[in-house]
Protein backbone atom coordinates (compact mmCIF):
# COMPACT_ATOMS: atom_id res chain seq x y z
CA UNK A 1 0.00 0.00 0.00
CA UNK A 2 1.29 3.54 -0.86
CA UNK A 3 0.75 6.19 1.30
CA UNK A 4 2.15 9.37 2.71
CA UNK A 5 5.35 9.54 5.05
CA UNK A 6 4.76 11.46 8.02
CA UNK A 7 5.63 15.24 7.83
CA UNK A 8 5.85 14.84 4.00
CA UNK A 9 3.43 17.99 4.02
CA UNK A 10 6.09 20.24 4.81
CA UNK A 11 3.09 22.52 6.48
CA UNK A 12 3.97 25.54 8.42
CA UNK A 13 3.92 25.44 12.29
CA UNK A 14 0.09 26.12 13.50
CA UNK A 15 -0.31 29.82 15.01
CA UNK A 16 -2.56 30.10 18.01
CA UNK A 17 -5.66 30.40 16.25
CA UNK A 18 -5.34 26.91 14.03
CA UNK A 19 -5.53 23.36 15.40
CA UNK A 20 -3.91 20.28 14.02
CA UNK A 21 -6.96 18.37 12.03
CA UNK A 22 -6.85 15.50 9.57
CA UNK A 23 -7.89 16.16 6.10
CA UNK A 24 -11.29 14.53 6.61
CA UNK A 25 -12.30 17.06 9.75
CA UNK A 26 -11.47 19.96 8.06
CA UNK A 27 -14.12 18.96 5.00
CA UNK A 28 -15.93 17.94 7.93
CA UNK A 29 -15.56 21.17 9.24
CA UNK A 30 -16.05 23.40 6.52
CA UNK A 31 -19.55 21.71 5.65
CA UNK A 32 -20.99 22.09 9.25
CA UNK A 33 -19.73 26.26 9.52
CA UNK A 34 -21.94 26.37 6.12
CA UNK A 35 -24.62 24.85 6.90
CA UNK A 36 -24.79 26.90 9.86
CA UNK A 37 -24.40 30.22 8.26
CA UNK A 38 -26.42 29.48 5.21
CA UNK A 39 -29.73 27.76 5.85
CA UNK A 40 -29.98 27.20 2.10
CA UNK A 41 -26.72 24.69 2.15
CA UNK A 42 -27.62 21.05 2.76
CA UNK A 43 -25.72 17.82 1.74
CA UNK A 44 -27.34 14.54 -0.31
CA UNK A 45 -25.59 11.32 -1.04
CA UNK A 46 -25.56 7.49 -0.67
CA UNK A 47 -25.08 6.81 3.10
CA UNK A 48 -24.09 10.74 4.35
CA UNK A 49 -26.51 10.18 7.07
CA UNK A 50 -27.94 6.81 8.13
CA UNK A 51 -24.83 5.18 7.69
CA UNK A 52 -22.98 5.89 11.64
CA UNK A 53 -19.70 6.64 10.13
CA UNK A 54 -20.72 9.58 8.12
CA UNK A 55 -20.24 8.05 4.62
CA UNK A 56 -17.64 5.89 3.60
CA UNK A 57 -15.15 8.02 4.49
CA UNK A 58 -16.36 9.62 7.13
CA UNK A 59 -16.72 13.09 6.41
CA UNK A 60 -20.08 13.96 6.94
CA UNK A 61 -20.13 12.58 10.34
CA UNK A 62 -22.61 13.87 12.77
CA UNK A 63 -24.15 16.46 10.33
CA UNK A 64 -27.60 14.66 10.59
CA UNK A 65 -27.47 14.92 14.16
CA UNK A 66 -26.59 18.44 14.11
CA UNK A 67 -28.70 19.04 10.99
CA UNK A 68 -31.54 16.67 10.50
CA UNK A 69 -32.47 14.32 7.44
CA UNK A 70 -34.08 17.29 5.91
CA UNK A 71 -30.55 18.98 5.12
CA UNK A 72 -28.61 15.77 5.40
CA UNK A 73 -29.83 13.51 2.75
CA UNK A 74 -29.56 9.69 2.10
CA UNK A 75 -30.48 9.05 -1.54
CA UNK A 76 -31.12 5.53 -3.33
CA UNK A 77 -27.87 4.46 -5.33
CA UNK A 78 -28.34 6.05 -8.62
CA UNK A 79 -25.50 8.65 -9.47
CA UNK A 80 -27.86 10.51 -12.63
CA UNK A 81 -30.27 10.78 -10.28
CA UNK A 82 -28.37 12.11 -7.24
CA UNK A 83 -26.70 15.10 -9.39
CA UNK A 84 -29.89 15.39 -12.06
CA UNK A 85 -32.20 16.62 -8.45
CA UNK A 86 -29.00 18.49 -7.14
CA UNK A 87 -28.83 20.68 -10.66
CA UNK A 88 -32.64 21.37 -9.88
CA UNK A 89 -32.22 22.48 -6.62
CA UNK A 90 -29.23 24.81 -7.37
CA UNK A 91 -31.14 26.11 -10.31
CA UNK A 92 -34.18 27.27 -7.79
CA UNK A 93 -32.62 28.59 -4.58
CA UNK A 94 -30.45 25.70 -2.96
CA UNK A 95 -26.59 25.14 -2.81
CA UNK A 96 -26.28 21.35 -2.54
CA UNK A 97 -23.08 19.21 -1.76
CA UNK A 98 -23.45 16.28 -3.41
CA UNK A 99 -20.85 13.32 -2.16
CA UNK A 100 -20.37 10.32 -4.84
CA UNK A 101 -19.07 7.56 -3.17
CA UNK A 102 -16.71 7.43 -5.83
CA UNK A 103 -15.45 9.40 -9.29
CA UNK A 104 -15.08 5.91 -10.68
CA UNK A 105 -18.58 6.36 -10.65
CA UNK A 106 -19.16 9.80 -12.15
CA UNK A 107 -19.80 8.28 -15.77
CA UNK A 108 -23.41 7.60 -14.51
CA UNK A 109 -23.94 11.39 -13.49
CA UNK A 110 -22.36 12.91 -16.58
CA UNK A 111 -25.43 13.91 -18.54
CA UNK A 112 -27.12 16.44 -15.62
CA UNK A 113 -23.54 17.20 -14.97
CA UNK A 114 -21.69 17.79 -18.57
CA UNK A 115 -24.92 18.81 -20.68
CA UNK A 116 -26.92 20.81 -17.49
CA UNK A 117 -24.75 22.16 -14.75
CA UNK A 118 -22.20 23.23 -17.21
CA UNK A 119 -24.30 24.80 -19.36
CA UNK A 120 -26.95 26.44 -17.66
CA UNK A 121 -25.79 29.78 -17.04
CA UNK A 122 -24.31 30.17 -19.99
CA UNK A 123 -27.37 29.30 -22.15
CA UNK A 124 -29.58 31.63 -20.57
CA UNK A 125 -27.09 34.41 -20.46
CA UNK A 126 -26.11 34.55 -16.82
CA UNK A 127 -29.58 34.69 -15.38
CA UNK A 128 -29.46 31.10 -14.11
CA UNK A 129 -27.13 29.78 -11.75
CA UNK A 130 -26.14 26.65 -10.69
CA UNK A 131 -24.50 26.94 -7.31
CA UNK A 132 -23.24 23.16 -7.19
CA UNK A 133 -20.70 21.39 -5.54
CA UNK A 134 -19.97 17.69 -6.34
CA UNK A 135 -17.19 16.08 -3.86
CA UNK A 136 -16.07 13.14 -4.50
CA UNK A 137 -13.12 10.72 -3.77
CA UNK A 138 -10.30 9.16 -6.65
CA UNK A 139 -7.15 8.13 -6.38
CA UNK A 140 -5.28 4.84 -5.63
CA UNK A 141 -2.82 3.17 -3.46
CA UNK A 142 -5.29 1.18 -1.46
CA UNK A 143 -6.19 -1.96 -3.20
CA UNK A 144 -9.32 -1.06 -4.48
CA UNK A 145 -8.41 -2.27 -8.17
CA UNK A 146 -9.37 -0.94 -11.42
CA UNK A 147 -13.16 0.27 -10.98
CA UNK A 148 -12.49 2.17 -7.74
CA UNK A 149 -8.95 4.03 -8.10
CA UNK A 150 -8.77 6.38 -10.91
CA UNK A 151 -8.05 9.64 -11.31
CA UNK A 152 -10.41 11.60 -13.64
CA UNK A 153 -9.80 15.16 -12.92
CA UNK A 154 -9.14 15.40 -16.78
CA UNK A 155 -12.32 14.72 -17.88
CA UNK A 156 -13.71 17.55 -15.86
CA UNK A 157 -11.46 20.01 -16.71
CA UNK A 158 -12.17 19.80 -20.17
CA UNK A 159 -16.04 20.90 -19.81
CA UNK A 160 -16.28 24.57 -20.23
CA UNK A 161 -18.30 26.01 -16.96
CA UNK A 162 -17.25 23.47 -14.61
CA UNK A 163 -14.34 24.55 -11.98
CA UNK A 164 -11.93 21.69 -10.71
CA UNK A 165 -10.67 22.07 -7.33
CA UNK A 166 -7.97 19.51 -6.14
CA UNK A 167 -6.86 20.11 -2.56
CA UNK A 168 -3.56 18.32 -1.10
CA UNK A 169 -3.30 19.57 2.68
CA UNK A 170 -6.00 19.58 5.17
CA UNK A 171 -6.40 23.85 5.70
CA UNK A 172 -6.89 24.14 1.72
CA UNK A 173 -9.61 21.41 1.50
CA UNK A 174 -11.39 23.77 4.55
CA UNK A 175 -11.16 27.10 2.74
CA UNK A 176 -11.14 25.62 -1.10
CA UNK A 177 -14.52 23.71 0.17
CA UNK A 178 -16.56 26.80 1.93
CA UNK A 179 -14.97 29.00 -1.20
CA UNK A 180 -16.50 25.83 -3.93
CA UNK A 181 -19.86 26.23 -1.95
CA UNK A 182 -20.15 29.77 -1.83
CA UNK A 183 -19.15 30.11 -5.48
CA UNK A 184 -22.60 30.62 -8.20
CA UNK A 185 -20.93 28.06 -10.60
CA UNK A 186 -20.72 24.32 -10.53
CA UNK A 187 -17.85 23.06 -8.74
CA UNK A 188 -15.97 19.64 -8.89
CA UNK A 189 -14.36 18.49 -5.82
CA UNK A 190 -11.76 16.05 -5.78
CA UNK A 191 -9.96 14.79 -2.94
CA UNK A 192 -7.51 12.04 -2.77
CA UNK A 193 -8.39 8.79 -0.66
CA UNK A 194 -4.77 8.45 0.98
CA UNK A 195 -5.15 12.20 2.20
CA UNK A 196 -8.12 11.48 4.45
CA UNK A 197 -6.30 10.76 7.88
CA UNK A 198 -3.33 13.23 6.78
CA UNK A 199 -2.72 15.80 9.19
CA UNK A 200 -2.17 19.68 9.23
CA UNK A 201 -2.74 23.20 10.81
CA UNK A 202 -6.33 24.56 9.95
CA UNK A 203 -7.49 27.65 11.61
CA UNK A 204 -10.46 28.02 13.19
CA UNK A 205 -13.27 29.39 12.03
CA UNK A 206 -15.00 30.17 8.37
CA UNK A 207 -12.23 31.13 5.90
CA UNK A 208 -11.75 30.87 2.21
CA UNK A 209 -8.98 30.33 -0.25
CA UNK A 210 -9.69 31.67 -3.53
CA UNK A 211 -10.04 29.36 -6.37
CA UNK A 212 -7.09 29.99 -8.70
CA UNK A 213 -4.37 31.05 -6.95
CA UNK A 214 -1.85 28.02 -6.73
CA UNK A 215 0.63 27.60 -3.53
CA UNK A 216 4.57 27.24 -3.18
CA UNK A 217 5.13 24.14 -1.33
CA UNK A 218 8.92 24.28 -1.17
CA UNK A 219 10.93 26.92 -2.87
CA UNK A 220 13.61 26.22 -5.18
CA UNK A 221 16.46 26.65 -7.94
CA UNK A 222 16.90 23.58 -9.85
CA UNK A 223 13.37 22.29 -11.09
CA UNK A 224 9.88 23.04 -10.92
CA UNK A 225 7.48 20.20 -9.72
CA UNK A 226 4.08 20.13 -10.32
CA UNK A 227 1.82 18.00 -8.69
CA UNK A 228 -1.91 16.82 -7.64
CA UNK A 229 -3.24 15.89 -4.87
CA UNK A 230 -1.08 12.90 -3.36
CA UNK A 231 2.08 13.80 -5.56
CA UNK A 232 2.24 16.90 -3.77
CA UNK A 233 3.25 15.15 -1.29
CA UNK A 234 5.69 12.65 -3.18
CA UNK A 235 7.14 15.43 -4.83
CA UNK A 236 8.09 17.28 -0.82
CA UNK A 237 9.94 13.84 -0.12
CA UNK A 238 12.01 13.81 -3.19
CA UNK A 239 12.96 17.44 -2.59
CA UNK A 240 13.70 16.53 1.15
CA UNK A 241 16.04 13.58 -0.41
CA UNK A 242 17.61 15.65 -3.81
CA UNK A 243 18.41 18.61 -1.17
CA UNK A 244 21.00 16.32 0.48
CA UNK A 245 22.53 16.40 -3.23
CA UNK A 246 22.51 19.65 -4.11
CA UNK A 247 19.42 19.73 -6.25
CA UNK A 248 16.65 22.26 -4.97
CA UNK A 249 13.14 21.62 -6.07
CA UNK A 250 10.43 24.31 -5.93
CA UNK A 251 7.17 22.19 -5.66
CA UNK A 252 4.20 23.76 -6.51
CA UNK A 253 0.42 22.73 -5.66
CA UNK A 254 -2.09 24.75 -8.36
CA UNK A 255 -4.92 23.19 -5.68
CA UNK A 256 -7.45 24.33 -8.60
CA UNK A 257 -6.67 23.26 -11.79
CA UNK A 258 -9.65 25.16 -13.34
CA UNK A 259 -9.13 28.26 -12.91
CA UNK A 260 -5.36 26.88 -13.01
CA UNK A 261 -2.93 29.73 -11.49
CA UNK A 262 -0.46 30.08 -14.85
CA UNK A 263 1.17 32.73 -13.50
CA UNK A 264 3.16 31.05 -10.39
CA UNK A 265 3.92 28.16 -12.45
CA UNK A 266 5.29 30.36 -15.28
CA UNK A 267 7.01 32.34 -13.17
CA UNK A 268 8.77 29.39 -10.95
CA UNK A 269 9.75 27.87 -14.37
CA UNK A 270 11.35 30.69 -15.41
CA UNK A 271 13.51 30.54 -12.60
CA UNK A 272 14.45 26.96 -12.44
CA UNK A 273 14.36 26.86 -16.92
CA UNK A 274 13.12 22.94 -16.01
CA UNK A 275 9.79 21.50 -15.25
CA UNK A 276 7.73 18.01 -14.20
CA UNK A 277 4.61 17.96 -13.80
CA UNK A 278 3.55 14.69 -11.94
CA UNK A 279 -0.44 13.03 -11.37
CA UNK A 280 -1.93 9.47 -10.74
CA UNK A 281 -3.86 9.84 -13.64
CA UNK A 282 -2.82 8.29 -16.50
CA UNK A 283 0.05 9.59 -18.88
CA UNK A 284 -2.17 9.71 -22.32
CA UNK A 285 -4.60 12.89 -22.39
CA UNK A 286 -3.88 13.69 -18.79
CA UNK A 287 -3.76 17.20 -17.23
CA UNK A 288 -0.13 17.49 -16.78
CA UNK A 289 -0.46 17.27 -20.73
CA UNK A 290 -2.01 21.12 -20.64
CA UNK A 291 0.42 22.63 -18.10
CA UNK A 292 3.16 21.72 -20.23
CA UNK A 293 1.98 23.33 -22.98
CA UNK A 294 0.72 26.22 -20.97
CA UNK A 295 4.04 26.51 -19.93
CA UNK A 296 5.81 25.84 -23.61
CA UNK A 297 3.41 28.84 -24.95
CA UNK A 298 4.22 31.02 -22.05
CA UNK A 299 7.94 30.61 -21.34
CA UNK A 300 9.15 28.42 -23.77
CA UNK A 301 12.57 30.48 -24.32
CA UNK A 302 13.13 30.07 -20.67
CA UNK A 303 13.40 26.22 -20.74
CA UNK A 304 16.95 24.31 -20.55
CA UNK A 305 15.46 21.08 -20.52
CA UNK A 306 12.46 19.23 -22.10
CA UNK A 307 9.44 18.68 -19.68
CA UNK A 308 9.02 15.91 -18.37
CA UNK A 309 5.89 13.52 -16.99
CA UNK A 310 5.97 11.79 -14.54
CA UNK A 311 2.07 10.15 -14.01
CA UNK A 312 0.75 6.90 -14.16
CA UNK A 313 1.20 4.16 -16.42
CA UNK A 314 -1.15 3.49 -19.64
CA UNK A 315 -3.28 0.52 -17.95
CA UNK A 316 -6.12 0.27 -15.30
CA UNK A 317 -5.18 0.18 -11.63
CA UNK A 318 -3.62 -3.24 -10.25
CA UNK A 319 -5.35 -4.93 -7.13
CA UNK A 320 -1.87 -6.62 -6.44
CA UNK A 321 -0.61 -3.74 -4.34
CA UNK A 322 3.41 -4.66 -6.26
CA UNK A 323 1.88 -4.20 -9.71
CA UNK A 324 -0.33 -1.06 -8.13
CA UNK A 325 2.53 0.80 -7.09
CA UNK A 326 4.60 0.41 -10.60
CA UNK A 327 1.45 1.80 -12.07
CA UNK A 328 1.12 4.87 -10.21
CA UNK A 329 4.26 8.16 -9.88
CA UNK A 330 6.56 7.18 -7.06
CA UNK A 331 9.17 9.46 -4.95
CA UNK A 332 12.08 7.88 -6.81
CA UNK A 333 10.69 8.18 -10.29
CA UNK A 334 10.51 11.96 -9.27
CA UNK A 335 13.92 11.92 -8.19
CA UNK A 336 15.28 10.05 -11.35
CA UNK A 337 13.60 12.53 -13.71
CA UNK A 338 15.35 15.60 -11.77
CA UNK A 339 18.69 14.29 -11.34
CA UNK A 340 18.30 13.49 -15.10
CA UNK A 341 17.23 17.35 -15.85
CA UNK A 342 19.92 18.94 -13.90
CA UNK A 343 22.99 16.18 -14.38
CA UNK A 344 24.83 18.54 -15.89
CA UNK A 345 24.53 21.79 -13.87
CA UNK A 346 25.41 19.90 -10.56
CA UNK A 347 27.83 18.03 -11.62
Amino acid sequence: MVGVVPGSEQSPAPAAEERILTYAQALNEALREEMRRDPTVFVMGEDVAAWGGGGVFGVTRGLAEEFGTERVRDTPISEEAIVAVAVGAAATGSRPVVELMYVDFVGLAMEPLVNQAAKLRYMFGGKAQVPLVLRTQQGAGRGNAAQHSQSLEAWFCHVPGLKVVTPSMPADAKGLLISAIRDENPVVFLEHKLLYTTRGPVPAGPFTIPLGVAAVRRPGRHVTVVGIHLTVHKALQAAEQLAEEGIELEVIDPRTLVPLDEETIVASVKKTGRLIVTHEAVTRAGYGAEIVTRVVELAFDYLDARPVRVCGKDVPIPYSGILEAAALPQVEDLVAAARALVRDEVA
